[in-house]
């Protein structure tokens, strides 16, 4: 195991016994592809993203089942929606700074691949697989709910189904040549509980800041206040 993998381990506070899933959960398809001739048995993480986006699911499914009993269908798929889409597992993702570790092609590298949303989601869904595949469910599920609890807890206490930032955007733009912009400005705590702080500005000056467990939610808190500041909540 390499220390450019034994730090992803401290990341995600797993260690792998097989470090190989580890490795070929990080591997995408450019690198692969480029690889071929020479590793023709050189395989991508499309398979265990298969695989990881059904635990993903599944435990994030089963959170909202028995974490809140009151919720209808209706509210319970709409919270599972927002915590494994695309956005939210990019989120996640940069959290841990997974994009440092994906193996990509030349061309993807140098296109900014390590920072869009489709490649870093997808590889978190392959990670995930990865931990499954390696300590089982139970590891998987610890994995998923460090990001998806506060996630969807957010989602609930702050309403952010209703997405303070698109209502904020939505101000912002009646006025051309404005620049809304969030800024992060403190990441404390361990790596596997950080804690972030992020500002709203609007032309540079700030007119929010928010505090929480993810960028995502810290985003939306600081979206709040600004909406508060123009007095609109």
């Amino acid at each position: 195991m390499s220390h450019h993998l034994s730090q992803l381990e401290q990341r995600i506070g797993y260690r792998f016994e097989n470090a190989t899933l580890l490795k070929n959960a990080l591997i995408h398809s450019s690198y692969a592809n480029e690889s071929g001739s020479k590793h023709p048995a050189l395989d991508c993480n499309e398979r265990m993203e298969f695989l990881g986006d059904t635990v993903l699911s599944l435990v994030v499914s089963t959170y909202l089942f028995q974490n809140h009993p009151d919720l209808p269908e209706g509210n319970l798929s709409k919270l599972r929606s927002f915590t494994v889409c695309e956005k939210a597992l990019a989120e996640f993702a940069a959290e841990i700074r997974l994009g440092d570790y994906l193996m990509l092609g030349k061309g993807e590298d140098h296109n900014n691949g390590r920072q869009r949303p489709s490649i870093t989601s997808d590889a978190f869904e392959a990670l995930i697989a990865a931990i499954y595949l390696d300590g089982g469910l139970k590891n998987a599920q610890t994995f998923v709910l460090r990001f998806a609890v506060p996630h969807i807890e957010c989602l609930l206490s702050e309403q952010i189904t209703e997405d303070y930032k698109t209502a904020l955007q939505q101000i912002v733009q009646q006025e051309q040549g404005e620049k809304l912009e969030y800024v992060l400005v403190a990441e404390e705590g361990p790596p596997h509980q950080r804690t972030f702080t992020m500002e709203a500005r609007l032309n540079s000056n700030v007119i929010g800041r928010g505090i929480g467990s993810s960028k995502r939610e810290a985003e939306q808190r600081a979206a709040k206040e600004a909406l508060i500041l123009f007095g609109k909540q």
